[in-house]
C-alpha cells in the first residue's frame, strides 16, 4: 500500500513524461523509468567524469541529488487564480509561451532565452539561472508558487544570477543540452528543470525540483543558491572546470555515428529482440509495459502490430498481436480513457489503467487515433474504429483552433465545480456517487427493481456510494468521495444484470454521458495551453489522415487538409525556406507569431513530412506530395550529417547549442530519425531519389550499436528497418479520383494494416508530379475503362486487376509471400 501511495505521489511531484535517459550516464548513475516500457540501463558509452573528492561539484552533491525522487513523471498546474493587480510585472510579460507569461508576475528579473541574457551575464560575470519547463507542468507550478513568488528569494536570484526561463516545447534543442548534463551528473531527470550555467552557456550545476528552504536535510532553493554564489567567488576555477570535464566527456559519449561504408544490421534479428523486450516488460493481466505508473507507448503497440504483419503464422507474431489489442482494449475501457468528453489522459497511475494523471496532450490523441484505427484494420473489430473517432471527436472539440491549428495540451488541475481558489487534479473530470444519482434520476422502463438510469450508468462504470479511488491512489486527498468512470461489465453483462435488452442498455448509457457531457460545460474548464507546434500538428495530420482514409470519412479528411493548409500558411517561412516551431492563439482568436520567430528542429520537419505523405495517401492530391519532398530537401540541407549519418536534433549552426545530439529513443514521441528513416524511403518510391534510400540506410547504420543492443529503445527505428528488409510495395491506382470504380479499390487497400507500401493514384496526367518523375508510370493504364490496380514489388509488377475483392486477396497473399520469403 505505501508503494502505491508513493507511486502517485510521485506522478504528481514530477514530469509524466520524463526526461529521455542519454545514450551516456556515469558509472553510478540510476536512469529514471522510460517511456519505452522497458526497465534497463543505458550503458555508459564512455567513462564518464564524475566529480573528483576535491571538486566543488561534490560539496553541492546534496543540491543537484535532491531532485533525485522527482524525476520519474510529470503532472501538472495552472495560472494563478487571483484576480489581484500584479505587484511585479517582468520582461517575460512580452512572450507569447503560456508557460512564459505564468511567469510574467514573478519578483524574479527573468529573461527569456536569448541575446539579451547572455551578454547581461558576460558584461556582470554573473552565473546564469535557468529555469525550464513547460505549462501543464504541475511541479512546475509548484516551484514557483513556493520560490520564485518568495520576495527573498526572488531578490537573491536577481540581484546575483542572470535569470533565464525557457519553455520546452518551443525550444526542445535547448532543453536537451542541460537535461543530458542533469541526467549524466544525478542519474535522472525531469520537469521542473534548474541549471546553473557559466556566462558562455556551459552548465555546472544541475537538478530538477527544490523546495524553497531546507526540509528534513534536504537543502532548499535558498541554501543552494547561497552554496553557488559561495563557490563562484571562491572555487569558481573548479567548479567551471568539473563541469567543463563532464561537459566534453559528454560530446564524444552522445555522438552517433556510422563508419565508413558500415550497413544498418539485420532487420529480421533486431524485430525480434525488440519483440522479446517488449513481451519480457509487458504485463499480461491489464496490458501495457511494466506495473505502474504506465503509459500508452503508442511506438510499442505500433511496433507489435507490425511484427505480427510479417510473422502472422509464428506463436512470437499471434502474441505480438495479442500484446498490442490486449493493451488498446483495456485502456478503452480504462479510466485513461475519457468517457464523458473523449480523448486519453496522459497516463495511469496504476496498473489497472483506471486513476489517471489527468493531463491531455495532443502528441498522445494523435499517435494513439493511428494505433487504435490499425487495431481496427487487423482485428475487425468496431470498437477500436469507435475509439479512433472518439479521440478526433475531442481534438476536433476542444483542441482546435479557427484556423486550421491544433493546440498543445489541456492540463490535469482545475477549480472544483463546488468552488475555492485552490485547483485539484482530476476536478473537471471526477464525479460523486450523488452528483450521477440527481442527474440520471429517471426509471428506466422494464429494468430489474424498477432501476434508474444511475444504477445502470453506476453499475457498467463502477461508481461507488464512497468513491472508486483507493486511498493509496489518493495521498494528497484530491480525489476523496470522488468516482474515475471506469468499465467494469460488458453490455452483454449489464444488460442481463438489469434483464434489459443491449440495445437499451447502450442507449441509457449513451444518453447518460450526453448529459454529463453537458454538466462538464458548466464546470471550471483546466488550464488550456494554446500553444501550436509544428511537430504535434503534424503527428495530428497525420491522425486525420489516416483514421479518414480508413473510414472513408470526409470530414475527417477535410479537416486534415485543413491542417495542411495551416501548416503551410502560419508555420512556413517561403521566404526562408524554413519551417517555424510555434505559433499562439493572440487575444481576438487570431494567430500571431513572435519576432523573432523560432525556427523549426528535426522534428518538426519529419513529422510534418510524415503527415503530408499520410495525408497525400489520404487524399491523393499531389501538392502534398511536393511539399513533402520540399521539406525533405531543406532538411537535409539543415540537419543531415555527412559525416556521421543521421540527423541532428537541431541547426548544428546556432552556436548556443552546446551539444549537437541525434535523439535516439522512440517515447512519448517517436524521434525525428526514426521517422526520417521511414519518411526516406516513402520518399524514393514517389521520387524516384535513390539517394534517398541510401541516406536512410546510412541513419539506420549510425544507429546500428544501439538498435543491436536495446532496440526497445529504438521501436519506430525497427520498423523502419524492417520496412527496408521487406521492401515498400507500390500500390498503383488507375483512374479518376472520385470515380466510384477507383473507391472501390482505395477502399480495399485502406481496409488492410499494410505498414510497408506506398499508395498513388496515376491518372492521365503526363506532366503531373508522379509521371514527369516516376516514368513507368505510363506503361499502367486502365483496363477496359475501368479504374486498375498494379501491385509492385522489387521492380515487378502483378497482372492488372479492377476487382476491389481481388485486389485485397492479391494484397493479403503478397503478405503471406513476403512473411515466408
Amino acid at each position: 500500500m505505501f508503494r502505491l501511495a508513493w507511486r502517485r505521489s510521485l506522478s504528481k511531484s514530477s514530469c509524466v513524461e520524463h526526461a529521455r535517459l542519454p545514450t551516456v550516464v556515469s558509472s553510478r548513475a540510476r536512469p529514471a523509468q522510460q517511456n519505452t516500457g522497458a526497465n534497463f540501463f543505458t550503458s555508459p558509452g564512455l567513462t564518464a567524469h564524475p566529480p573528483s573528492s576535491r571538486s566543488p561539484l561534490l560539496q553541492l552533491r546534496s543540491a543537484y541529488f535532491v531532485s533525485s525522487p522527482v524525476f520519474m513523471s510529470m503532472a501538472s498546474g495552472g495560472e494563478s487564480s487571483s484576480s489581484t493587480p500584479h505587484k511585479h510585472t517582468n520582461r517575460l510579460a512580452k512572450e507569447m509561451s503560456p508557460y512564459l507569461l505564468q511567469h510574467a508576475h514573478n519578483p524574479v528579473d527573468w529573461y527569456p532565452w536569448g541575446q539579451d541574457a547572455f551578454d547581461k551575464a558576460k558584461a556582470e560575470d554573473k552565473p546564469i539561472f535557468l529555469s525550464v519547463g513547460y505549462s501543464t507542468c504541475h511541479w512546475c507550478h509548484v516551484m514557483e508558487r513556493e520560490s520564485f513568488e518568495d520576495e527573498e528569494i526572488g531578490k537573491i536570484l536577481s540581484d546575483n544570477f542572470v535569470c533565464i526561463k525557457l519553455d520546452r516545447e518551443e525550444r526542445p534543442d535547448v532543453d536537451k543540452v542541460y537535461m543530458t548534463f542533469v541526467q549524466a551528473t544525478s542519474g535522472g531527470g525531469g520537469w521542473p528543470m534548474s541549471v546553473w550555467l557559466t556566462p558562455d552557456l556551459r552548465p555546472f550545476i544541475g537538478g530538477t525540483y527544490f523546495p524553497p528552504r531546507d526540509h528534513r536535510g534536504r537543502p532548499g532553493l535558498k541554501t543552494v543558491l547561497n552554496r553557488i554564489m559561495d563557490q563562484w567567488q571562491n572555487n569558481r576555477a573548479a567548479l567551471e572546470s568539473s563541469g567543463e570535464r563532464i561537459l566534453e566527456a559528454l560530446k564524444k559519449g552522445t555522438a552517433i555515428d556510422a563508419s565508413p561504408g558500415e550497413s544498418p544490421p539485420l532487420a529480421p534479428d533486431i524485430a525480434k529482440r525488440c519483440f522479446q523486450q517488449l513481451a519480457h516488460s509487458y504485463e499480461e493481466e491489464y496490458g501495457g509495459f511494466r506495473e505502474a505508473p504506465k503509459f500508452p507507448s503508442p511506438v510499442n503497440l505500433m511496433f507489435l502490430m507490425t511484427y505480427w504483419s510479417v510473422n502472422r503464422s509464428t506463436s512470437e507474431g499471434v502474441e505480438a498481436l495479442q500484446m498490442a489489442l490486449h493493451t488498446l482494449r483495456m485502456m478503452a475501457l480504462g479510466g485513461i480513457h475519457d468517457h464523458v468528453s473523449q480523448g486519453f489522459h496522459r497516463y495511469s497511475t496504476d496498473s489497472s489503467w483506471h486513476v489517471p494523471h489527468f493531463e491531455k496532450m495532443l502528441y498522445d490523441q494523435a499517435q494513439l487515433a493511428v494505433a487504435y484505427i490499425n487495431a481496427s484494420q487487423v482485428s475487425g473489430e468496431q470498437i477500436f474504429a469507435d475509439v479512433a473517432k472518439d479521440i478526433l471527436l475531442y481534438v476536433s472539440r476542444d483542441l482546435s483552433d479557427e484556423s486550421g491549428g491544433f493546440y498543445s495540451a489541456e492540463d490535469a488541475d482545475s477549480i472544483p465545480a463546488s468552488g475555492g481558489t485552490e485547483k485539484r487534479e482530476g476536478a473537471f473530470c471526477v464525479w460523486s456517487a450523488s452528483e450521477v444519482r440527481e442527474l440520471l434520476h429517471d426509471v428506466v422502463e422494464g429494468a430489474t427493481g424498477s432501476a434508474t438510469q444511475a444504477d445502470i450508468f453506476m453499475h457498467h462504470y463502477g461508481v461507488k456510494e464512497q468513491g472508486n479511488v483507493a486511498p493509496e491512489q489518493d495521498p494528497h486527498g484530491e480525489l476523496q468521495g470522488q468516482n474515475v468512470l471506469i468499465v467494469r461489465y460488458s453490455v452483454e453483462l449489464t444488460a442481463a444484470h438489469f434483464g434489459i435488452s443491449i440495445e437499451k442498455v447502450q442507449e441509457v448509457l449513451a444518453s447518460a454521458r450526453a448529459k454529463m457531457a453537458e454538466v462538464r460545460k458548466s464546470r471550471p474548464r483546466p488550464h488550456l495551453d494554446t500553444k501550436m507546434l509544428a511537430s504535434w500538428n503534424g503527428l495530428m495530420l497525420s491522425a486525420f489522415a489516416r483514421v479518414g482514409a480508413v473510414l472513408g470519412d470526409k470530414a475527417l479528411l477535410d479537416r486534415g487538409v485543413k491542417a495542411g493548409n495551416f501548416l503551410k500558411e502560419h508555420l512556413w517561412d517561403a521566404e526562408r525556406q524554413t519551417i517555424l516551431r510555434s505559433c499562439y492563439r493572440g487575444d481576438q482568436m487570431e494567430v500571431q507569431q513572435i519576432s523573432p520567430p523560432i525556427s523549426g528542429f528535426l522534428d518538426d520537419y519529419s513529422f510534418i513530412i510524415c503527415g503530408l505523405l499520410d495525408l497525400y495517401e489520404a487524399t491523393l492530391q499531389t501538392e502534398w506530395l511536393e511539399w513533402a519532398e520540399e521539406l525533405q530537401l531543406r532538411q537535409d540541407v539543415l540537419f543531415f550529417d555527412e559525416q556521421g549519418g543521421g540527423y541532428f536534433c537541431s541547426n548544428p549552426s546556432d552556436n548556443t547549442v552546446l551539444l549537437q545530439l541525434k535523439e535516439d529513443q522512440d517515447g512519448a514521441e517517436p524521434s525525428g530519425n526514426s521517422v526520417s528513416a521511414s519518411n526516406l524511403l516513402r520518399l524514393s518510391h514517389y521520387t524516384g531519389r535513390q539517394e534517398w534510400v541510401q541516406r536512410s540506410q546510412q541513419l539506420l547504420a549510425a544507429f546500428s550499436e544501439r538498435l543491436t543492443r536495446v532496440p526497445i529503445a529504438l521501436p519506430e527505428m525497427v520498423r523502419a528497418l524492417m520496412a527496408h528488409h521487406y521492401t515498400l510495395k507500390q500500390i498503383v491506382i488507375c483512374g479518376q479520383r472520385e470515380a466510384p470504380d477507383t473507391v472501390g479499390l482505395l477502399a480495399a487497400v485502406n481496409s488492410l494494416f499494410l505498414p510497408h507500401k506506398v499508395l498513388m493514384l496515376n491518372t492521365k496526367d503526363a506532366d503531373g508530379f508522379l509521371a514527369q518523375r516516376l516514368p513507368t508510370l505510363s506503361s499502367m493504364t486502365q483496363q477496359g475503362g475501368a479504374a486498375t490496380a498494379y501491385v509492385c514489388q522489387n521492380f515487378t509488377c502483378s497482372p492488372p486487376v479492377t476487382d476491389p475483392q481481388e485486389l485485397r486477396r492479391l494484397l493479403l497473399d503478397g503478405v503471406t509471400e513476403t512473411q515466408e520469403s
